[in-house]
């Protein structure tokens, strides 16, 4: 284990062990900078002699590979577990505009506002690309860095479709060139339908674009979540409960990781200023070497690493600051009839899908019974005290908040002994960490 040291400029140093860091701190000589990781700050000048390393990066879709790396040792190393839910967060979003805006009937257009700046990216790819760059500029705040090596793909995936393609035509992904999202799920699809047991016999089937995650109310237009299906096999049938449909979720063919690498991989290596190299040549220095799979590992040999002393790996988790919404929709309860269970109000719903008569499902609403609880609109009137993920002390131990009820009275605790999520007092607990951005995971 390293403690990292910068000097009182800010300027990185050499880590330093945790004996001499405690000896710092108890004789006022360094200060504590960061704890994740744990970083000092020397109060006093230092002479400033470091032996930087190479910043190897395994860049990914989900997790992160980084190590720093020079002739001797292997300076820090670790890997980061990206935020993930970004375009269904998004989506939650739009929900709640369009709904607060269609309770304003003179509110003045604004379409004119709307204009995407150039080298514009989508939120979604923007977030991880933002990453990226994240803990690239925070591992050079605290270790010494003479260059930088970033692993952008497993293997240069538009090369394959085209061997001669270079420079902006980095920047055209998968999407690209397609009039809608409709056209390309049927393109990448084949014009067929993916049910493997479609008993359709038509020439020229009539084809549908399904929504794969409708069972677990995610019904968002991204790629990953639409396959094509015909007539035949898109039925209201197939969508319950006892159809193919509810439940099914077909290994579909993407490179959705690999094109996002090769969407932004010049941004990431801001445009020559970092090398880049790929997978396979990773691998093949693993092999070499006899080193397992990993980010981490990766991401060492990326940076040069082969012998070197090698350190604890240091996970990070990145967690969301805050929420920034401000009102959350909870649908009503209804019992049953068929079996007595209690159901939402979207269960037991009227079943019509479109003005098309055909294609509307079974009317579920004539088997709510009683009303347990109403639809409602909650509003969040002000800060809560904690926030999820972040650290707590109740009865003596250490626990996770989950949230907070009641508006803000009450702070529910994960894995209490005996309870899932038990609930307590607010005033009953003692903060212990507020956790937020990249923070090293708890055990």
């Amino acid at each position: 284990m390293k403690v990292y040291v910068v000097n009182k400029y800010g300027k990185p140093l050499m880590p330093t062990s945790p004996r001499k860091a405690r000896l710092l701190l108890k004789e006022g000589k360094a200060k504590i900078s960061s704890r994740d990781p744990f970083t000092i700050q020397l109060i006093y000048g230092s002479s400033g002699y470091t032996q930087p390393g190479a910043l190897g990066i395994d860049a990914g879709y989900e997790n992160i590979g980084y190590s720093v790396v020079n002739e001797k040792e292997e300076l820090i190393g670790g890997e980061v577990r990206m935020l993930k839910g970004m375009s269904e967060r998004l989506t939650e979003r739009t929900k709640y505009r369009c709904q607060r805006r269609n309770r304003k009937r003179y509110r003045a257009p604004r379409f004119d506002n709307r204009r995407c700046q150039e080298n514009w990216l989508a939120p979604s790819i923007k977030h991880k690309l933002d990453t990226h760059q994240k803990i690239l500029d925070k591992i050079q705040k605290i270790v010494p860095v003479k260059e930088v090596a970033v692993e952008v793909a497993s293997f240069d995936i538009q090369k394959i479709k085209n061997a001669e393609i270079s420079g902006v035509g980095y920047q055209k992904g998968e999407q690209y060139g397609f009039d809608n999202l409709r056209e390309y799920i049927l393109h990448r699809d084949q014009h067929k339908c993916q049910n493997p047991n479609c008993k359709n016999k038509d020439t020229n089937p009539i084809l549908e674009v399904h929504h794969l995650g409708f069972w677990k109310e995610d019904r968002t237009d991204r790629p990953a979540n639409l396959i094509t299906l015909c007539d035949k096999c898109h039925t209201p049938k197939n969508h319950k409960k006892s159809g193919f449909l509810f439940g099914w979720e077909p290994k579909l063919k993407s490179f959705k990781g690999e094109t996002f690498m090769t969407t932004v991989r010049w941004r990431l290596t801001n445009n020559g200023e970092h090398s880049s190299t790929y997978g396979y040549i990773t691998k093949g220095i693993r092999r070499e070497f006899k080193i397992e799979k990993s980010h981490h590992n990766d991401a060492f040999v990326i940076a040069g690493g082969t012998t070197q002393k090698r350190v604890e790996s240091l996970i990070l988790e990145q967690i969301r600051r805050n929420k920034r919404s401000m009102e959350q929709f909870y649908d009503a309860k209804y019992i049953d009839a068929r079996d007595g269970s209690t159901k939402s109000g979207s269960e037991l719903s009227s079943g019509r899908r479109t003005r098309n008569k055909q294609k509307n499902g079974e009317n579920l609403r004539a088997y709510r019974q009683r009303k347990i609880s109403k639809g409602q609109r909650r509003i969040k009137k002000s800060r809560y005290r904690y926030q999820p993920k972040d650290l707590v002390q109740f009865e003596g131990k250490v626990y996770e908040v989950v949230g907070m009820q009641n508006l803000g009275t009450g702070v529910k605790l994960k894995n209490y002994p005996g309870i899932k999520n038990k609930v307590v007092n607010v005033n009953k607990v003692y903060s212990i960490k507020r956790r937020s951005g990249l923070c090293q995971i708890v055990p």
